[in-house]
This record gives C-alpha cells, structure tokens and sequence, in this order.
C-alpha cells in the first residue's frame, strides 16, 4: 500500500522547505514520489528537488481545481504503475483550497492501492493574521482541512505573538495537532510521529467539515466551497487577461470555466465562491540576462515593500549574476532570501499576486 501525504500551505509558507527536512530526516529508505501542482506558469522547485533525486511530475496549471479533478487521476496511477513508490507527496499549489486536495485524492483513490496518511498545512506564523484578514477564503480553507498545522518562521516571533497566532488558527481548527517549535529544534522525525498523532482524528474532522458545503453551485467534483472572507483593502482589478489557457481534459467536470474574469471584487455583502484563478494571477518570464547582488536586492527591496506592483504574495526564481554564478531568490511580503543556486539553462522567475501590474513588472526586472 502507498502513503499519500499532502503538504499544503499558502505561498511562501515553507512547503518545500518542510519537504526537504522530511525527506533528510523522516523518510529515509523508502521509494518517495512527489507530485507538484504549481500555480504560475514556471515551475522553479522542480529542479531544485531534482537535485535530491525525486521524481517530480509538475502539472503547472493554473486552474487547481481542473488540474486536480482531470488530470489527478491520470498522473497519481501513471506514478503507481511506474514507480510502485512506498509514499507519494503532493504539494499542491499555494493557492489551492486544501478541501478539493483531499477530494481529488479520495475519488481517484478508492480503485488504487492507496491511502492519505495526512493532510499538513504549513502557515507562515508571521503572516498568518494578514492572510486571513485578506484571503481568508484560500487560507482559511488550508487550515480548516488539516490533520497537522506546523507553524514555520516561529524562530522570530516573540512568544505573545506566537499565541496570537495560534489562536486564531485554533478558531478555524480546534483539533489539529500544531507544531510551534522552531524547525530546527526539532528531527524530521519528530514532526512525522506529530503528523501521525494527529491523523487518528482525521476522520472526524473531515466528516465535520463535510457538511455545509453542499449549497454551492459548481458541479459536485469541484469541492470548492466557501464562504469569501475578503475584506480587502485591495480591491482589485480583475479586467486583466489571464495567461492561463487551460486544456481540460474529459475528465474535468467542475463546470467553473463558464465565469467571465471580470468580477467585481468589492465585496460589500457578496458571499462569493471563488477559483484561485479568479483571485490570483501568475506573471513569470525566462530570461538570460545577468544581474548583479545589488541590482536584484534592489529590485527585491522594491517590489516586497511596495503596491507598486500590485499585491505581491510571492515572487521566487533563479538568474544568472554579472560574475557569472547563479542566484536562487524567494520572496513574501515585506521578506526576501538570495543564496547560491545551481547553473540553469536559463534564467527564470515567477511572481504570484492578485491584480499584478505586468508592465511595471517588466520594467522592474529589465526583460
């Protein structure tokens, strides 16, 4: 029988993080599969992951529910059949409402032999507040519909705030097993015996949250049901174009691909349920042209501290420096990291935001 764990958390979380921990520390010896559902049109961790010998089957799709629905199916018995793995991780897209995960895995799942081991969501402790205050619909849902909340970033909170935090996640999810503690404090193997606590209730949880989500109008495989909790201080300009052409399968029968992207989200009033793709656009571009430390941390400075841009929630990537070495970059709100990467084909990066000003964007990054 293969585990199926699912690692979710918004973007920027420290989902891929946590999976490399794991994979050093928790699963070593078994045969591990990881299948990615990325949001954007540029997978950046793949090869990064690569590099550690995992198979990734990248399905950069921009529409989660689709991806999940149509083609889940066939990538989950496609990796069965050739790798015969011990456990399969799938990382969904940071902006997939963890409920359609789940539903995805247990309709495909019922003639393959397999089993969910657990749903973990990891939450940004110090962003925590923000997300769910202004996509508290995607948020929220990830932690309602997990077995594991593991805290990251609680290294730089100060312990009241960690409380907060905790607090209001409890809100949302009395009975998930949370993990505070710093990551590096704590062995790889010590958050999968957590993760394992925690699933003996899974099934309670999951036939709490099963209710009440059945007046939505999609079709029932779509899963997406919930409340939106926007209170936007944004309110955000969805005439843009999505770069998203999504090829659905036969299989995919959410029925959501009927709505216009002109919503208008100012939501006085409007209980809405939306598709991350109605909420989220992904900009990305490859590039070979080289930057120097100083003009990518100034370009970084810039879009992480400004609306300039529109709302920024994640920009990560990998380009060539002035001296010839290669720079790996990720960035949240108001955050960012540059280290050392490996030598791409060619450069590439990839921002994730909700009303993203795509022009500003280019001129920002000169390509």
């Amino acid at each position: 029988m293969t585990e199926i764990t699912i690692i979710s958390g918004f973007l920027g979380a420290g989902k891929t993080t946590l999976i490399k921990k794991l994979l050093e520390e928790a699963f070593q010896g078994e045969k591990i599969v990881l299948i990615e559902n990325e949001f954007g049109e540029i997978g950046i961790d793949g090869g990064f992951l690569k590099d550690a010998g995992i198979q990734v089957n990248e399905m950069n799709s921009g529409c989660i529910c689709c991806s999940l629905v149509g083609d889940f199916g066939t990538a989950l018995r496609e990796v069965l059949d050739t790798y015969a793995p011990d456990r399969i991780l799938i990382e969904p897209s940071g902006v997939g409402k963890l409920s359609d995960v789940v539903k995805a895995v247990e309709n495909v799942a019922g003639s393959m032999d397999v089993r969910i081991d657990s749903a973990i969501v990891v939450v940004d402790g110090k962003k925590c507040k923000m997300y769910m205050k202004n996509f508290g619909e995607f948020f929220n849902n990830q932690v309602e519909h997990a077995g594991t909340i593991v805290l990251s970033r609680t290294q730089s909170m100060t312990e009241e705030k960690l409380q907060e935090t905790a607090a209001l996640l409890r809100e949302h999810n009395p009975k998930a097993t949370m993990i505070t503690t710093p990551w590096d404090d704590l062995d790889g193997k010590q958050i999968l015996d957590a993760m394992h606590h925690a699933e003996l209730d899974m099934t309670d949880t999951h036939e709490h949250h099963a209710h009440g989500h059945e007046e939505h109008e999609h079709d029932e495989e779509c899963g997406c049901g919930h409340e939106h909790e926007h209170d936007h201080e944004h309110h955000h300009d969805h005439e843009h174009d999505h770069e998203h052409h999504h090829d659905h399968g036969e299989g995919c029968t959410c029925g959501c691909h009927d709505h216009a992207h002109h919503h208008d989200h100012d939501h006085h009033g409007h209980e809405g349920h939306h598709h991350a793709d109605e909420v989220f656009v992904s900009w990305g571009v490859e590039t070979p042209r080289r930057y120097s430390t100083e003009e990518l941390q100034q370009m970084l400075e810039k879009l992480g501290n400004s609306s300039e841009y529109g709302v920024i929630l994640r920009a990560k990537g990998i380009l060539q420096n002035t001296d010839g070495s290669w720079m790996q970059f990720d960035l949240v709100p108001e955050e960012y990291e540059v280290r050392g990467g490996s030598p791409e084909y060619t450069g590439r990066l990839c921002v994730i935001g909700s009303g993203l000003k795509e022009d500003g964007l280019k001129a920002l990054f000169e390509v």
